[in-house]
């Protein structure tokens, strides 16, 4: 019973059909039959092998196709899609609440906004309000997050092809304008000899005329006839881009592995292997050099004005009818250049035409001026006057509180203030003149009196030294100690700490006395021993 479902699922081929499969598959390998297609219409690569061109049996493929090997499972959620840049929303007509100060748009704040700053915000005159911003997020799966070229615009590669063109074109009129002038001398050098033959001259000549014919004209290397054309890339028939096996290969230019690619199978270099090299030196720029160079342009230019002209509606095919496409471009360039001639006219006639006028005066024409300055050797200006500055977008030069200068223009004594006023004090309100002399008077009247009171004032009397006490806060100013006394108070003081450490010199009879002398108390806070003192230990 397995036998037989497997029987009926594969269907057996005879060898017949097997020998004729074969030859099929080799006269596609060889591009003599139409390579294979799949469900979506694709061509399928003969060289595929067998195992990877087949479906497993549990995907019921009814015809062959590459779907199993592709990712065909792809998650919703992420997108391949990249940022609209540029693109508007809403366009309001009034300012809206919480919007940028100075452009009005709503999607950003003030602080970023990359408009240029406006003298007064959209936020204070409410005119022309900037529209809003398309944001966007988007979720990339793997692939996307790593593409490097997501979201590039092909079109800012075209400012490099025109520097690259534009070197080219500067080398090769170079080099023609020498080889004229080397040929030009070398025949007028010979021509004043009488030895020169007249053959000579004519081969002289003809030198000229080789070399001012262009160099595209003499010689088709870049010409490339192709018979067959398969989905493998196999190609027969004659190449004719060959090159003088005198001169370097394209690829012993620059073996650097970071350079321009080159393709051994269609022999093509299209990056300029040598992108630093003086254009004058250089003998090969790239393959991409010729595609933006010479009649390729012009013959690009006349395709892209007979699509145009049959999409308005003009019966023009390049294809078709060359010559009358190239017989109607050739009239359309001639008509532009009335067209804009008589326009020129009509305008020069109605405002004139400034340049016609008088003549500049030489200053102006050289940006140059006699216009002379002389400073001192503080910098200040002599003779002349000094030039403008050009004022930034910050604040300047902001007059607070009627004061005609700055604040920080004037310094004194440590001090800044209003060169207007002469004010130290900053929020102060402008004196002008009137302040000035105000100040300047109060500044006299302040040293003539304390000139006045060192004048009047006497040498104070020497006082006497007097020992005073040190011990109570309330001590008399008129106190004075008594030395003799104070040394008896000071030997009593020892004798009373003597009994103190030893006993048994302690007298019976004690006469109490509670009568304390300013010497004995001297003498007590003399002798006392201080507990913050680091020196105690050390005393008696």
């Amino acid at each position: 019973m397995l036998f037989l479902d497997f029987g009926i699922a594969v269907a057996f081929k005879s060898r017949e059909d097997h020998r004729k499969q074969l030859e099929l598959e080799e006269a596609r390998k060889a591009g003599l039959a139409p390579a294979e297609v799949d469900e979506d219409g694709k061509e399928i690569n003969p060289h595929i092998p067998q195992y990877m061109s087949s479906a497993p049996w549990y995907l019921n493929a009814e015809r062959p196709s590459l779907k199993h090997q592709r990712k065909w499972k792809s998650d919703p959620n992420y997108t391949k899609s990249w940022y609209d840049r540029g693109a508007k929303t809403f366009q309001a007509e009034k300012f809206r609440k919480g919007a940028c100060e100075n452009c009005g748009a709503l999607t950003h704040d003030k602080k970023a906004c990359v408009e240029r700053p406006r003298k007064l915000g959209a936020k204070w005159t409410g005119k022309h309000i900037a529209p809003d911003e398309k944001i966007e997020t988007f979720e990339l799966d793997y692939d996307g997050k790593r593409d490097r070229w997501n979201g590039y615009d092909t079109a800012s590669y075209k400012h490099v092809i025109q520097r690259y063109e534009t070197k080219d074109e500067a080398r090769s009129k170079y080099l023609k304008d020498e080889q004229l002038k080397k040929l030009e001398e070398k025949n007028n050098n010979e021509n004043k000899d009488d030895g020169v033959s007249d053959d000579e001259d004519n081969e002289d000549n003809l030198k000229v005329d080789e070399a001012k014919v262009d160099e595209s004209k003499q010689m088709d290397f870049a010409k490339v006839e192709k018979r067959v054309r398969t989905t493998g890339g196999g190609s027969t028939g004659t190449v004719r881009n060959l090159r003088i096996r005198e001169d370097t290969a394209k690829y012993l230019l620059n073996l650097d592995v970071n350079s321009a690619h080159y393709d051994p199978k269609t022999r093509s270099m299209r990056e300029d292997p040598l992108p630093d090299m003086d254009p004058n030196e250089k003998f090969y720029a790239g393959d991409n050099q010729n595609r933006v160079s010479g009649q390729a342009l012009e013959f690009k230019q006349l395709n892209v004005h007979a699509w145009e002209a049959f999409d308005k509606g003009h019966d023009v095919h390049m294809q078709a009818a060359p010559s009358q496409a190239e017989l109607l471009y050739k009239n359309f360039k001639i008509n532009k250049e009335k067209l804009k001639s008589h326009t020129k006219d009509k305008i020069m006639e109605k405002y004139g035409n400034a340049a016609a006028g008088e003549v500049l005066p030489r200053e102006l024409l050289l940006g140059q001026s006699e216009r002379e300055v002389e400073y001192d050797r503080a910098g200040r200006i002599i003779k002349g006057q000094e030039m403008a500055l050009p004022k930034s977008k910050y604040e300047e030069d902001v007059y607070m509180n009627n004061h005609t200068s700055v604040w920080g223009s004037w310094w004194k004594d440590h001090q800044w203030g209003y060169k207007c006023c002469h004010q130290t004090v900053r929020n102060s309100y402008c004196t002008g003149a009137a302040g000035i002399e105000a100040a300047e008077a109060s500044a006299d009247l302040m040293k003539a009196n304390i000139a006045r009171k060192e004048a009047t004032e006497e040498a104070p009397a020497v006082a006497e030294e007097k020992r005073l006490a040190t011990w109570g806060s309330e001590v008399p100013d008129d106190l004075v100690l008594d030395q003799k006394r104070l040394s008896e108070a000071l030997q009593k003081e020892d004798e009373r700490k003597r009994e103190e450490r030893d006993e048994r010199k302690r007298k019976y009879n004690v006469k109490w006395n509670d009568e304390v002398t300013a010497e004995d108390m001297e003498a007590f806070r003399m002798k006392r021993v201080h507990h913050d003192d680091p020196m105690k230990d050390f005393l008696n």
